[in-house]
């Protein structure tokens, strides 16, 4: 993973100084709360319900087991002993004190890590695919994009103060794993016939109060040109994006009103005095930020290993119920990617306390190369696990709770914090979560429906991607009381689609019910071996409206 140089080192380390600076002078009165709302927003510090919410960056997902541990002692000195891994790959702590904050941030700096642009009207973290660089249906590894996206981002002194925050996806795979469509700008990287690196970039997606996918702005980019396209992207966004207005102020709002030929028109006559500038990549600059990614040194898996693993998943029922659902085919013979399952009734869908974070860091140290992988759907990955080592990783999971074999499953919720914490909510989400966690606990149950994507809400800020669930869940405000507004039919991954109202909303206790009259639908109309959204997508809404409300 890539490592600080010392002009990275430099900049965290001054900008940590920097802030200490304005929250001294902040709590001694000498700057108000306007004055201090955009210096704490840089920093990824927001004023929640209850106690201060501080976002810290994992760039595109990846974590050391030196940073687990590090963000494990962090959350012990300056919070209640746990954090909450995000939809964005990020990590927020919940409850540290104001005056900690830049305590917190200087111990960060210690092991390269940091909260700037993780909140604030700017380029926020840039996100990739948890199986990049392992991935079988990969033609390019995203990584090494995504840390030169990051470099030109971080402080970019012309996008400080962009009309909204700004999100950017990339992936380099077949099968799309981070969800371009519903980016402000999504980045899909192929090989053309000859081999060559070329780049679709995609503009105006998001969710929110006006969710949309986004659209096509150019589908052969060549790799070179990548940072000066997205600079010409973004640049159109700042100076014509509305300001007046911070719910029509997204580039998607841009993009729906000017329509995508006249938006990529601009872009194009922006791009004239940008390409082939000082920002045009060289091979030198790529293969720079790639020796940053090397393959680890991964020892060879006998086929003896081989066939003893699938020996055992074949007469351990439990254990195949694990590698089914929770281990993930790698590029590399004998290896698997396993994804460590962060849903528990007990604890919101995202939280790890700090034991467990310590815990986790030493199965990195032993079954990962010291890495980790940050989920979209607030998972755990270790990314190169011999099979042979599979057997005793699952026994350490079942020991910290984190073998939970319904990964891809309904149980496998994406949850926001919503009104526990959050002062955006309109509603509570992870009691939501929890109840419906406890409705559909049968395995086999869930094991039949097959892939299903549940993602909740507490208000249409969408941080838990309701408008992209399969199933999705918002909680509404009417007069004082919460409701909860169901969806079907969303879907983040190709031919993505956003989710349609199924009708009025229900009481928090209804929820559970409905979603067991949603799937009763989807079990009596499906073909042999039909996910969710493809019978959703054949049969529409109306039989699904009909049952629930009948």
């Amino acid at each position: 993973m890539y490592r600080y140089d010392t002009y990275d080192q430099t900049l965290v380390d001054e900008r940590v100084a920097q802030f200490r600076d304005q929250m001294e002078r902040y709590l001694a009165g000498r700057l108000s709360d306007a004055e201090f709302l955009p210096l704490r927003l840089q920093n990824g510090l927001y004023i929640q319900r209850h106690a201060p919410m501080l976002r810290i960056a994992i760039p595109y997902g990846m974590l050391s087991s030196r940073q687990l541990r590090a963000l494990a002692g962090i959350t012990r000195r300056y919070d209640r002993g746990y954090g909450h891994f995000t939809t964005r790959q990020n990590l927020q702590l919940n409850w540290p004190r104001l005056e900690d904050v830049p305590d917190i941030l200087a111990e960060l700096a210690q092991v390269q890590m940091h909260a700037i642009q993780t909140s604030g009207n700017c380029i926020r973290n840039t996100t990739t695919d948890q199986f990049a660089g392992i991935a079988g249906d990969e033609v390019e590894d995203p990584r090494p994009w995504c840390e030169l996206i990051r470099q030109w981002s971080t402080l970019h002194p012309e996008f400080a103060y962009l009309p909204r925050k700004f999100k950017i996806a990339v992936t380099g795979a077949d099968h799309d794993r981070a969800a371009i469509q519903v980016h402000d700008i999504g980045v899909r990287l192929w090989h053309d016939d000859a081999g060559g690196l070329r780049a679709q970039v995609l503009a105006g997606g998001g969710m929110g109060r006006t969710p949309m996918l986004g659209d096509v702005v150019c589908e052969d980019l060549p790799w070179q040109h990548l940072l000066t396209y997205l600079e010409a992207c973004v640049r159109v966004y700042n100076q014509f994006g509305r300001r007046d207005n911070k719910f029509k102020a997204r580039i998607k709002i841009l993009v729906k009103a000017l329509g995508i030929e006249e938006y990529r028109r601009r872009v194009e006559e922006e791009w004239a005095h940008l390409k082939d500038g000082p920002q045009t990549l060289t091979e030198a600059a790529v293969e720079s930020a790639r020796s940053h990614f090397p393959e680890p040194p991964r020892r060879d898996v006998s086929e003896a290993a081989i066939a003893t693993y699938q020996q055992l998943r074949h007469d351990d029922r439990a254990f195949a119920r694990f590698v089914t659902n929770n281990v993930t085919d790698h590029i590399v013979p004998g290896y698997k990617a396993v994804t460590l399952s962060l849903k528990r009734r007990e604890h919101a869908p995202g939280d790890v306390t700090a034991d467990q974070m310590e815990a986790v860091a030493d199965l990195a140290d032993v079954f990962g190369f010291g890495e980790l992988r940050v989920t979209h759907q607030q998972n755990l990955v270790l990314s190169d696990v011999p099979v042979d080592e599979i057997e005793a990783l699952w026994h350490k999971l079942q020991e910290l709770g984190m073998a939970n074999p319904t990964v891809g499953t309904l149980n496998d919720i994406i949850c926001c914090p919503g009104g526990d914490y959050c002062a955006l909510a309109n509603a509570v989400s992870i009691p939501i979560a929890q109840a419906i966690q406890e409705r559909f606990d049968d395995l086999d149950y869930l094991y039949d429906l097959g892939p299903l994507d549940l993602n909740i809400s507490g208000c249409m800020n969408a941080c838990g991607h309701h408008h992209v669930g399969n199933i999705g869940i918002l909680g509404v405000d009417k007069k004082g009381e919460e409701y909860y507004q169901i969806s079907l039919g969303g879907n983040s991954h190709d031919n993505a689609s956003l989710g349609k109202i199924l009708g009025p909303s229900f009481y928090r206790e209804d929820v559970p019910g409905v979603i067991d009259k949603v799937l009763k639908v989807y079990v009596e109309q499906r073909h042999e071996d039909e996910h969710f959204i493809d019978t959703y997508r054949r049969i529409g809404i109306k039989p699904f409206k009909e049952h629930v409300y009948a």
